[in-house]
């Protein structure tokens, strides 16, 4: 992208701003981890949700998908913790909260939506007091991949029709790596060229 994705522009604000706003509503706490804290300080003073705001490094000095991973169950002081990637355009609190709902139920420790590219672990809930643990563990062996560890733990699998079912418009899985990606669907949003977000491209 050429800068860091959560500060990139994205119709008129931080793309990171779009998925503040669109989840806030279902949070009692949001976190976001970055080793880059002064770049993001602006967001305690801009943003308004009746939970907190907090912005925090990460907790070890392994770069990867797990550690960031990690971080946040780390810092999490609630029982139940929605990972979700800065750079989802479409991200949806009605899906975290269906996700939450299935652990409860459950007793499961993770459930993740299962789409034709496999997990989406950066669109889940987690229970922190199983799950921390496992991925340490799975760190310290020297894994880097989000889900290394998920045949570890009782992991709840949210199918398509699920996923539709809590989130009808669907999308919640698009995000963006380049900036005409990017450009493409903001462009398709101002137009009024997007009523159906699950006809986006999923990419990755």
């Amino acid at each position: 992208m050429g800068t860091p994705k959560a500060l990139v522009a994205f119709c008129g604000f931080p793309l990171i701003c779009r998925g503040l706003k669109r989840l806030g509503p279902a949070a009692d706490e949001m976190i976001i981890t970055s080793n880059d804290q002064k770049s993001l300080d602006f967001l305690c003073e801009s943003m308004r949700f009746d939970g907190q705001l907090k912005i925090l490094p990460d907790i070890l000095e392994a770069r990867g998908a797990l550690s960031g991973l990690y971080s946040a169950l780390y810092y999490a002081t609630h029982p139940y913790v929605g990972i979700v990637a800065c750079d989802m355009i479409f991200p949806s609190a009605p899906l975290l909260l269906a996700e939450r709902d299935a652990l409860e139920k459950s007793g499961a420790d993770i459930a993740i939506p299962v789409t034709s590219h496999g997990y989406e672990p950066f669109h889940a809930v987690y229970r922190r007091e199983t799950c921390l643990p496992v991925v340490l563990a799975a760190l310290e062996e020297g894994n880097t991949r989000a889900n290394s560890w998920f045949d570890r733990v009782q992991v709840y699998e949210f199918t398509p029709q699920m996923v539709l079912k809590a989130d009808p418009r669907g999308g919640a899985f698009v995000n963006v790596n380049t900036p005409d990606q990017l450009f493409a669907i903001e462009n398709r949003i101002l137009h009024g060229k997007m009523t159906k977000l699950s006809d986006s491209p999923h990419i990755s």
